[in-house]
């Protein structure tokens, strides 16, 4: 199985001691992986240097063989990302919205835009203007502009951000779909459990900056009864902040 994401010795330390602290860590194409911690674990900060947004005291991080520190272009060049807010033009609709994200890249045309937002549950919102949609809404816009050039990793910091029951089974839906029909491989962080015992293939914790087991869902559930079990244990197990 190809290596798609390879984080090696990844340390971040913020003056309050919080950050993350040599995380080591290689992704599969085609992986739906869940990356669970408490709040302030330091999940968002990984994903931050993971899209090139911070960067880290040391260590790397290689998308497809290039570093984000060294080639960032070519390592972005095949994902999409939603980290903390999906954000968007509110003055712009939702189809003038990724009309905009298209011109960057090549052949994203009407066809495609019209496509993803049948997709995400938004195509019947296309002519209107994302400041008067609810959080859910603007959460669906910012997956349909993740997906829009069909990228081969995708980045999703909590994508189920008030969403509804039928928008977080869509989306559900959509990730496991993508993953078996097209190979995409998604890193996911959330702290709905549930939905990632529901979605992901592998499970990471991160617990005071630092990784815990990765393993695979299914070898999970052998052993426990559900995943809220085993991540309360681990993160008993090795102390809570």
């Amino acid at each position: 199985m190809e290596k798609v994401i390879e984080i090696c010795s990844l340390t971040k330390l913020y003056k309050n001691g919080r950050g993350i602290d040599d995380i080591n860590l290689e992704i599969n194409q085609g992986d739906i992986f869940g990356f669970l911690g408490p709040n302030g674990a330091g999940k968002t900060t990984a994903m931050k240097i993971m899209t090139g947004l911070i960067r880290p005291d040391r260590g790397d991080v290689r998308i497809f063989g290039h570093s984000i520190t060294e080639s960032y272009e070519k390592a972005m060049a095949e994902v999409g990302c939603i980290i903390e807010i999906a954000d968007s033009y509110p003055f712009l609709t939702a189809y003038e919205n990724l009309r905009q994200r298209a011109r960057y890249y090549q052949g994203v045309d009407d066809c495609r835009i019209d496509e993803v937002l049948e997709l995400t549950g938004m195509i019947k919102y296309k002519q209107e203007k994302p400041r008067k949609f609810s959080l859910g809404m603007k959460q669906r816009l910012g997956l349909a502009a993740a997906i829009l050039a069909r990228p081969k990793v995708l980045i999703l910091d909590e994508p189920l951000n008030g969403l509804d029951v039928e928008g977080m089974i869509d989306v559900r839906n959509l990730i496991k779909q993508m993953a078996e029909q097209e190979g995409t491989t998604f890193f996911i962080s959330s702290h709905l459990i549930h939905d990632v015992e529901l979605t992901c293939s592998r499970i990471g914790v991160i617990v005071n900056g630092k990784m815990l087991n990765v393993d695979s869902t299914e070898e999970i559930l052998q052993n426990y009864a559900t995943l809220e079990n085993y991540f309360v244990s681990e993160v008993e197990r090795n102390g809570r902040v």
